[in-house]
């Protein structure tokens, strides 16, 4: 297919992977401008697109700036549009998100003194609310903070990534016979152990924060008291680094060893963005970006007076539900019974858990039985990102206490979560957990457990396959579907893959799982490809498929081809979406919609209608290079007609959206699905779905 056969409106035939994911994270701050949103959650969705944003510039962009930096255009990997031109692209596009997240701030804060919360700054602080600041700072910030002269330092010091610092300048005196200098700089970083919304005393019915920014602002002269000033100022700035691990090649030290260097190393990589308060004075600026090597390929973003808004994910509920989601219970799963044992239940039958809706709780008792059960033989397990405080690692920990056979997967390089990962590594080391750290220059993203129990002389498997991590925390706010089996051929499988793990050059061969790097993607080309021939045939044909990430080029275009050949094909994409639906000649029977709400959507899933005999799958790969190609991933068939039935509900559910769901098409402006039928909020009607099901 050329570019010239698609309709003019269309520059090319993919749009720009980072270009779309700005778009995912510009619906992210849709949700944070949405009126009907409760007013404490808009804030904490300003906090998630904050925080998205700095992993973006950590990650992507830092791997465009390397493009760049290396002398390549990168035309053909970025979707027609150059690196250079990306960079530029990307920085002007955030200028924008980031204008209008300031005024989106501005309008919740108006909003939450109508509901009489008062937000201050350092020059709006009362009599007695100033002594309890005083105080405040010298017993829990004065202990924490790091206050750095550069004026008497002859090398500027290396900022860490993504920390928050108070540029200070004072103009000295004319009368200090100390130094000669008319001024002097200072850097103060913003304590991260403390907390950064410091809720004050009320004031009759009045309740009154401030930022630990603005408390530090406050005690200027406190910190600097020795210093004979005549005017000093205060104004923060933020430096990215790019987050990509180098990982030496040390024969003498294990991969633990070197993940964990590698990681602490992470705080001093190349700057990619650098954000400043719009507000500083024009030599302050110069001066800083002179010292800190700031050069033409980084992005230099002018900002409000407050950054690292991510901490707004954090900002404190003051006790007013009412201005927070109300909480829903999650609910048990019919038949299957948390007080019993869960592994003769599923002996009989396959259960479908979906997460948030339905309790995490399931995982975690799997786990706890089969450390305790007698007949428990072995239990092994992908690991990919644990929580904080993980009751699956301590569920494996005692399973190997109790003479099990536990083998643990585990992948250190799951970005952002190394550290806590190494943590539980060492502590399941030294407990006899058995370790495998993966296949070299592969991830392994796959999430899947089998337990092997010996009844009478058989050994019998049990297993569970989900589309989201073993991780307690994110199981409260992401969606995801885990499947409970006792299919031997599926655990056999999952075995196999595990084989794979320890003798990499043995490449198995499955008639169930769909394993990546091996055959995701030529099992995915078949199944678009026999959805054609059906077409072609007049046998039912179609697809509906849920995914996070869509930017392979080589299945956008099988999707293309099956879309000209009139194949319907329903896509909900949450974030990154390079295919470009709805153009004629070209995808007119492809429609994607992205759904952003309370919970993060997170499965993958795909139902392949199959000439009337449909084909399910739950998968832990996105439609990405890396997914096919760079990982270990599962797609597990589902087998089950009830489960069959559940995940066609649930689609049909989220496709049904007309509230929060966006359409994605080439214009690229998220408009809102509307519809004259009555309203259908998919995650509340999912809630109510599940708990239909209980009676």
């Amino acid at each position: 297919m050329t570019t010239a056969s698609i309709s003019k409106t269309t520059q090319n035939v993919y749009l720009n992977r980072e270009l779309s994911w700005l778009q995912f994270n510009a619906r992210v701050l849709q949700e944070a401008e949405d009126s009907t949103v409760p007013l404490i959650e808009r804030l904490r969705f300003l906090g998630i697109f904050s925080n998205n944003l700095d992993e973006f510039f950590k990650v992507r962009y830092a791997t465009i700036k390397r493009i760049v930096e290396a002398g390549k255009g990168g035309r053909s990997e970025l979707g027609g549009i150059s690196a250079s031109e990306l960079l530029e692209e990307i920085t002007k596009t955030v200028i924008k998100q980031q204008s209008n997240s300031l005024q989106i701030l501005k309008e919740i804060e108006q909003e939450l003194e109508k509901e009489n919360i008062f937000i201050i700054d350092e020059t709006e602080i009362s009599e007695s609310q100033s002594k309890f600041i005083s105080e405040y700072f010298i017993r829990k910030v004065s202990p924490a903070l790091v206050t750095i002269m550069l004026s008497d330092l002859d090398e500027f010091p290396s900022l860490k990534d993504s920390a928050a610092y108070l540029a200070i300048k004072m103009v000295m005196a004319q009368a200090d016979s100390v130094e000669n200098e008319p001024r002097k700089y200072a850097l103060i970083e913003i304590p991260r152990l403390v907390d950064r919304f410091v809720v004050l005393p009320d004031e009759g019915n009045k309740k009154y924060i401030i930022m630990l920014d603005d408390l530090i602002r406050h005690c200027l002269g406190n910190i600097f008291s020795i210093f004979n000033y005549k005017s000093i100022s205060a104004h923060m700035i933020k430096i990215t680094r790019d987050a990509e691990l180098d990982i030496d090649s040390d024969l003498s030290r294990s991969f633990l060893e070197k993940i964990s260097k590698s990681v602490e190393e992470r705080s001093s990589g190349d700057p990619v963005r650098f954000v400043y308060d719009k507000s500083i004075d024009e030599n302050t600026l110069r001066y800083l970006m002179d010292k800190m090597g700031v050069d033409s390929t980084d992005s230099v973003i002018p900002g409000g007076r407050y950054h690292n808004r991510r901490d707004y994910m954090k900002f404190p509920s003051l006790g007013r539900t009412d201005l927070l989601y109300e909480p829903k219970v999650p609910l048990p799963i019919p038949g299957l019974q948390l007080q019993g044992s869960l592994l003769s239940s599923i002996a009989k039958k396959d259960y479908l858990l979906y997460t948030p809706y339905q309790s995490f709780a399931y995982v975690v008792k799997f786990l706890r039985e089969s450390a305790l059960d007698p007949r428990v033989q072995s239990i092994k397990i992908t690991i990919y990102r644990l929580a904080e405080i993980s009751h699956i690692a301590s569920s494996l920990i005692n399973a190997a206490k109790n003479g099990k056979e536990v083998t643990v997967q585990i992948e250190l390089q799951a970005r952002f979560d190394e550290a806590a990962n190494i943590r539980y590594a060492e502590k399941m080391q030294k407990e006899g957990v058995k370790l495998i750290f993966g296949v070299t220059g592969l991830k392994v993203h796959c999430k899947a457990c089998v337990v092997q129990r010996l009844e009478g002389r058989k050994m019998k498997r049990y297993s569970f396959i989900s589309t989201g991590n073993f991780n307690e925390s994110t199981a409260r706010i992401y969606t995801d579907y885990t499947l409970f089996t006792a299919n031997s051929k599926i655990g056999k499988e999952i075995l196999k893959v595990f084989d794979f793990f320890e003798v990499n050059y043995r490449i198995k061969k499955y008639r169930h799982l769909i394993v990546s790097p091996h055959y995701t993607r030529n099992a995915l080309y078949a199944l678009i490809d026999a959805e054609i021939e059906n077409h072609k045939n007049g046998l039912p044909s179609g697809m509906k498929i849920k995914l996070n990430s869509l930017s392979d080029f080589k299945i956008i275009d099988r999707l293309y081809e099956a879309s000209r050949a009139g194949v319907q094909i329903q896509l909900i994409v949450r974030g990154i979406c390079c295919l470009i639906p709805g153009v004629p000649g070209m995808s007119e029977n492809i429609e994607v919609i992205s759904i952003v709400d309370k919970f993060l959507e997170h499965p993958r899933m795909f139902i392949f209608e199959n000439g009337g005999d449909p084909k399910y799958y739950i998968s832990s790969a996105d439609f990405m290079g890396r997914n096919l190609d760079n990982r270990v991933e599962i797609s597990c068939p589902i087998y089950d007609p009830d489960i069959q039935q559940e995940l066609l509900d649930t689609f049909e559910i989220s496709w049904n959206d007309n509230v929060k769901a966006r359409i994605i098409s080439d214009k690229q402006d998220n408009a809102y699905r509307n519809s004259s039928s009555p309203k259908i909020r998919s995650q509340f009607k999912m809630y109510d779905y599940y708990l239909e099901k209980l009676k």
